[in-house]
């Protein structure tokens, strides 16, 4: 039932870049029944301590990724064990590259993540990557936009996100975008994705346990969906 399920919103007052905070402003339309608990930086993380159903990190600026690491350090193992048991994780922009090995500077220093994933990111903050998307994830295709001031390496070929139709994956010479274990997505396709991917929503919400989602404002996000896939080609 929807009214059972429970959503972690991480540290919204400042994951929130590029408008991704919406995600959980439409999520709330389509699961008006769920909690949603609005987890700010200060404060105890509720999936340490009890069930939640979808755990949300929005993008953030480079100097707040370093301290949300230091923040989700000590619950490594915790986020492993979470993602072998299925919970649903949704990582939106630079958010994915805290579960890699390390970032890397311009100057070659590195800030190491939280090491759950086979990849790494280096970043060039002189140069800002922007660009359409548009890949498959199964049997849905996912549109979006990419604004990005670091790139992500290493191998994803057993657990990507979407595979490329138009852009780039997780870096310029990539065709595989993002992270997908389990349950966990990793993804720097923003939008909001939820808002952009309507179909892609439903399975985000089945992922959670939900048979009937309910999708809100579904014809006109259905109609703006397909008007994107015509374009982006």
């Amino acid at each position: 039932m929807e009214e059972e399920k429970k959503i972690e919103i991480l540290f919204p007052e400042f994951c929130n870049l590029a408008g991704d905070s919406s995600n959980m402003r439409y999520l709330r339309k389509c699961m008006p029944k769920a909690e949603f608990i609005e987890t700010s930086f200060d404060e105890e993380m509720t999936f340490t301590k009890e069930n939640v159903d979808l755990i949300y990190l929005g993008p953030m600026t480079e100097s707040r990724q370093e301290k949300v690491i230091e923040k989700l350090k000590p619950y490594t193992d915790t986020i492993k064990q979470k993602i072998k048991e299925n919970v649903t994780f949704l990582f939106t922009g630079n958010a994915l590259e805290i579960m890699g090995k390390y970032i890397e500077n311009e100057d070659g220093s590195r800030i190491e993540g939280l090491g759950i994933f086979d990849i790494y990111s280096k970043r060039d903050m002189l140069n800002r990557h922007n660009s359409l998307f548009k890949g498959l994830f199964e049997d849905i295709e996912i549109v979006g936009f990419k604004s990005q001031f670091s790139m992500s390496y290493g191998n994803n070929e057993n657990c990507y996100f979407a595979k490329v139709e138009h852009g780039i994956g997780m870096n310029p010479k990539s065709q595989l975008e993002g992270i997908y274990d389990h349950h966990f997505i990793g993804t720097y396709v923003i939008g909001p994705i939820l808002i952009l991917n309507p179909l892609f929503t439903k399975r985000v919400i089945e992922m959670m346990g939900v048979d009937t989602p309910y999708l809100a404002f579904a014809q006109e996000t259905m109609d703006a969906y397909k008007q994107r896939l015509k374009e982006i080609h």
